[in-house]
């Protein structure tokens, strides 16, 4: 029914960069001034005891024992239904796409979902050899999302279970795929980094709020170690912020009854969640995301639009390969002159934690506000190019009735062909498919990570040498393609590659 459509009726962020431990801040303190202010940004008195689902982002920093109870206390509404996600930087976008579709259906009336983190402030607090006062940390149990781990033993075992350690295999594979040069490549690498730095510099929100050079990005200096190759620290995502955002999700019609004037509506005219192989190391490639592309496609069908009438544009940028993996499966020209970010992406806006993207749907909602006639896309992803979540957002009441599309079929196709053999151990001659060269603090060469292929193409992880000869083979010249012969450590349960 056309009086069903879900609707953002309001939108808010919050970001505390003081470095007084006297201004050190919770999750649940941000999240509460988020939520607050977002219930505000509807235009409505008292709207916080009409809530009547609290859904929050999962909590890396220090989560309290019931994250959505505490903060349905903190707002004053005694919502029933109390969602707490699972992990992953889709998340918010996968929320606001559940919620969407249960609104549509009548099970929920006035939805808000926020997030935070405080890094920062414990970071503050713990310098200074004290424990932070903010009640209780838990161990909440997920009730909402997918609650598989993204990585197994495998890529713990070889180093490649955290994302500033797996983005770079991504990131080589991509530049070997397009046959770019290192120098070449690292040029890019700067250029992406300039350009989205440049939309954080006029962000109020934005936890470093400066235009950074494509060199100051990419030169390794006192300030900007190398973390793993290709990457320097100003290409990583930053989680050491305090930042929180919320949402406020009713109907259309619901909005209407509440008195949340039409000027406050912002509509999800598309979105989809897909899911790429869930195990890294069995994907079809290191250079695409076909789960994104048909999510991609799938939302910009559901909106009735194409990717070039999209003016305004957040590609979840964690690193650059989520960034140029992103842009291509959206089908966005290398020289399309829209910025990909809205806030300034999560090296230079922050990165906190699962809840990025509830502050590009915020900015987006603000945004879109202004220009009625525009479209602004965002994309979310999680573990390790793993799971897509794509919606599409703008004031333009939608002429069509909410239909979310079915993608059970896409997921089940995608389940089925990309994937790779993988081999736990394997003893003979192969080839480098990825790599990556991780550092220490004192800029030493610590490990590196490398995916390998047999003849016969099946695919394995290993570690390899760390010496300065075989790390220059792979950071000065092409790593990618070297041949070598594999073994496995059964002392150390690894396989071990050499060339």
């Amino acid at each position: 029914m056309a009086s069903a459509r879900p609707v953002v009726v309001g939108a808010a962020q919050v970001t505390n960069r003081s470095r007084d431990v006297r201004d050190a801040r919770s999750p649940l303190d941000l999240m509460t001034e988020a939520a607050t202010r977002a219930l505000a940004d509807c235009d409505v008195a008292n709207l916080a005891s009409h809530v009547d689902s609290v859904r929050v982002v999962n909590v890396l920093s220090w989560p309290s024992p019931d994250p959505p109870g505490d903060l349905a206390t903190a707002i004053g509404t005694r919502a029933g239904e109390r969602v707490y996600s699972g992990i992953g930087g889709h998340t918010p976008q996968w929320l606001v796409n559940e919620t969407a579709d249960q609104l549509a259906r009548g099970e929920v009336k006035l939805a808000l979902l926020a997030g935070a983190e405080a890094m920062h402030s414990l970071r503050l607090v713990r310098s200074c050899d004290e424990q932070p006062g903010w009640g209780p940390r838990g161990r909440p149990v997920p009730n909402a999302g997918d609650p598989r781990p993204g990585f197994g033993d495998e890529q713990m075992r070889h180093g490649a279970h955290m994302p500033a350690h797996a983005y770079p295999l991504f990131e080589n594979a991509f530049r070997a795929h397009h046959g770019w040069s290192i120098s070449e490549h690292r040029r890019r690498l700067g250029r992406i980094g300039e350009a989205l730095s440049s939309v954080a510099a006029s962000n109020t929100y934005a936890w470093f709020p400066e235009a950074r050079t494509a060199d100051e990005i990419t030169d390794v200096s006192p300030t900007n170690r190398m973390v793993a190759f290709p990457y320097t620290k100003y290409l990583n995502a930053i989680i050491e912020v305090d930042q929180s955002a919320a949402l406020v999700l009713t109907t259309e019609s619901h909005a209407r009854d509440l008195g949340i004037p039409d000027h406050r509506f912002v509509y999800l005219h598309g979105c989809a969640d897909l899911n790429d192989s869930w195990n890294m190391v069995e994907r079809g490639n290191f250079y695409s995301a076909p789960a994104l592309r048909v999510a991609g496609q799938r939302t910009l069908a559901m909106a009735g639009a194409t990717i070039d009438e999209i003016e305004m544009i957040d590609i979840y940028s964690c690193f650059p390969a989520a960034v140029q993996i992103g842009r291509e499966a959206l089908d966005i020209g290398e020289d399309d002159p829209r910025p990909l970010t809205v806030t300034g992406g999560l090296p230079y806006f922050g990165g906190p934690g699962n809840n990025y993207q509830t502050h590009a749907i915020a900015t987006l909602v603000s945004r879109l506000r202004l220009r009625p006639d525009a479209l602004g896309i965002t994309t979310g992803l999680g573990w390790f190019e793993t799971k897509h979540s794509v919606g599409i957002y703008g004031a333009r009441r939608p002429s069509a009735d909410w239909r979310r599309p079915d993608l059970t079929r896409d997921q089940a196709e995608i389940d089925a062909v990309h994937r790779v053999r993988t081999l736990q151990e394997f003893d003979g001659p192969a080839a480098v498919e990825a790599y990556t060269v991780l550092y220490g603090r004192d800029g030493a060469p610590e490990r590196t990570i490398i995916v390998g292929r047999t003849a016969a193409g099946e695919r394995f992880l290993a570690n390899g040498p760390v010496d300065d000869v075989h790390v220059a083979a792979l950071v000065e010249h092409e790593g990618v393609g070297l041949e070598g012969r594999v073994g496995n450590d059964p002392a150390m349960r690894v396989n071990r590659f050499e060339w």
